[in-house]
C-alpha cells in the first residue's frame, strides 16, 4: 500500500512538472527561421521577431529586486519600463489586427505581463508573415509607417533599458544570447 501511495505521489508530481514545463513554453526563446524571400510584410514581421527575442531575453530571469530597481528619482523602474513595453505591444497588436485585439484592462503580474507581451508580438508577426497582400497605410488604425518608427522602435529602445537596468541591479543579461543569430549559444 505504501509503495502504491509513493508511486501515485511520484506520478502526480511528475505530471505537475510536465504541465508547468508546457505552460512556460513562450515564444521567442529563439527567432523563427527566416523565409526564403522577403516581402514588405515579412520584413516587418522579422523586425517584430527580433523585438520579441530581445524582450524574451531582457526579461528572462528577472528577480523582484531587478523589477524594483530605479536608477534615480526621475527614472522608471524595470517594472514600469516593462509595463510600458506591454502597452506598446498592445498598441502594435491593436493597430495591425482588425479583429482579435488585446482589450485587457486588468492589472497583470510580471509573469503574465511578460507572457502576454510575447504573445502580442508573436500574433502580429504571424499575421504579417502569412498575409497574402502587403498592408496598405489605411489597413491599420494609424499610418503603418508610424507603427514602425513609433511603438516598434520605442519597444526596442526600452528592451535595451531593461538590459541596462538589470545589469545595474546585479543580474546581467545572459551572455550566451546571440542577438545577431537569434539563438542561445551552447
Amino acid at each position: 500500500m505504501r509503495s502504491l501511495i509513493n508511486t501515485l505521489m511520484f506520478l502526480f508530481i511528475l505530471s505537475l512538472n510536465a504541465q508547468n514545463a508546457m505552460e512556460e513554453k513562450l515564444p521567442y526563446f529563439e527567432i523563427p527561421k527566416y523565409t526564403e524571400s522577403y516581402t514588405a510584410n515579412s520584413v516587418v514581421a522579422r523586425m517584430i521577431d527580433g523585438l520579441g527575442f530581445r524582450y524574451y531575453w531582457a526579461t528572462e530571469g528577472l528577480r523582484i529586486e531587478d523589477l524594483e530597481y530605479k536608477p534615480s528619482e526621475s527614472g522608471r523602474t524595470s517594472a514600469e519600463t516593462i509595463e510600458h513595453i506591454y502597452g506598446l505591444s498592445k498598441f502594435i497588436r491593436n493597430s495591425v489586427l482588425s479583429n482579435n485585439k488585446d482589450t485587457n484592462v486588468s492589472e497583470l503580474n510580471f509573469k503574465d505581463k511578460r507572457k502576454q507581451t510575447l504573445l502580442n508580438f508573436k500574433m502580429v508577426s504571424d499575421v504579417l508573415r502569412s498575409a497574402e497582400k502587403s498592408f496598405k497605410l489605411e489597413d491599420t488604425e494609424v499610418p503603418f509607417w508610424n507603427i514602425i518608427n513609433g511603438p516598434i522602435s520605442d519597444a526596442l529602445w526600452h528592451c535595451g533599458q531593461v538590459v541596462l537596468l538589470r545589469r545595474a541591479s546585479g543580474n546581467p543579461f545572459n551572455s550566451k544570447v546571440s542577438v545577431f543569430n537569434g539563438t542561445l549559444r551552447e
